[in-house]
């Protein structure tokens, strides 16, 4: 049974309050289980927020999944540019933002992946909270796999990379050329920087350029550019790239080898989703996953946050219906697009003047 509780200024506003007695009435209907604040293994939390001043709920593990909710009366140009900084402030895994700047509130979804949709429903359509509820679902019963292993066994042949890791090189450079590494919105300037460090640990996110690149090195063995670092010039090993070597599915954490002399940079956050296709594929030699659509391609049909064994299955899932899955292209819902080929070089002839920058949202 899933636990849940909601925190923060529930009564700010009337709609606030609204939203809240609707929410607890539609979960406690499907059988979720309100409880304190102060259990340590709640498993989801409401945390409701000033717009203007958003406070962050403090978990006690990384078990806890947030749900900032908050309203806002002022228009807005871009409900993202707007509510990603209340995201990232209130330290939530996603957001609900209620848009009272005109007459017929609107309801949308933002997740860390800069994803933002809208609710199709209002607040007095019949179906409005299950919807809601239903959204939130699979995200919030998803299993991150975030942490690392750092194993400082790296051969010191490899300790200056290899001809995989001069393709990767070259593959980041192509990205950047195509314009294809959106920089993220300033993270660590929107936090102090001891929330910086929170939001690190519990999603192993932040840094310079979204997206990642990989490609095997031998056996189920994998380069892979790392997380927050500049995916256009990717040259140290064991901070720019790093050799995924395993996945440890008691931690769980991916399993990482780094030369003895190297302080690591952390495994991007979708080494779980590339592990899983190398593993089941031997024919895959290398995975570009980029923040931009396709037309035509089938597509993940939840957006299950980065770094979960749900997103994983889900992309490995439409790989393997693929005609052919060493050169697949997979859509992930209102996120980007992961892209298999035999090398760096065979998936950037395919893509190339095929690449559409906005994803669709939905």
């Amino acid at each position: 049974m899933i636990t849940f509780c909601m925190v923060g200024n529930l009564q700010r506003t009337p709609g606030l309050e609204r939203f809240a007695s609707g929410i607890q009435r539609e979960m406690e209907a499907n059988g979720y289980q309100l409880d304190s604040e102060a259990n340590p293994d709640i498993q989801l939390v409401f945390n409701f927020v000033d717009p203007v001043n958003p406070h962050h709920f403090p978990r006690k593990g990384k078990g806890t999944f947030v749900v900032t909710v908050t309203e806002n009366n002022q228009p807005a140009q871009s409900i993202l540019r707007t509510g990603y900084p209340i995201l990232i402030r209130s330290l939530g895994n996603m957001m609900i933002y209620i848009d009272r700047s005109s007459d017929q509130a609107e309801t949308f979804f933002v997740t860390l992946e800069q994803g933002c949709y809208s609710v199709p429903l209002h607040e007095e359509d019949d179906g409005y909270f299950k919807y809601v509820i239903e959204r939130l679902r699979p995200l919030v019963t998803s299993r991150l796999v975030i942490d690392n292993t750092f194993i400082p066994d790296l051969p010191e042949g490899l300790w200056e990379g290899d001809e995989v890791t001069q393709s990767i090189y070259r593959a980041g450079k192509k990205l950047d050329k195509m314009n294809l590494l959106p920089t993220p919105f300033p993270i660590a300037e929107l936090l102090s920087p001891k929330e910086y460090r929170h939001i690190q640990r519990l999603y192993g996110i932040g840094g310079l350029s979204y997206g990642n690149l990989s490609a095997r090195q031998r056996d189920n063995q994998f380069w892979m550019s790392a997380s927050g670092v500049n995916k256009a010039n990717l040259r140290e090993i064991g901070r720019d790239i790093l050799l995924i070597k395993g996945f440890d599915d008691e931690g769980p954490a991916m399993e990482i080898s780094v030369p003895p002399h190297v302080q690591p940079k952390r495994a991007s956050v979708d080494a779980i989703e590339h592990w899983m296709i190398y593993n089941e594929h031997p024919e895959v030699g290398a995975i570009v996953h980029i923040h931009a659509w396709m037309d035509g391609i089938p597509s993940t049909e939840i957006n299950y946050p980065c770094g979960t064994v749900q997103l994983a299955e889900a992309v490995a899932e439409q790989i393997r219906k693929a005609e052919n899955p060493s050169r697949a292209v997979v859509g992930l819902k209102n996120h980007g697009l992961t892209i298999t080929g035999r090398d760096l070089d065979d998936i950037f002839e395919r893509i190339e003047g095929r690449i559409i920058p906005q994803v669709p949202m939905s």
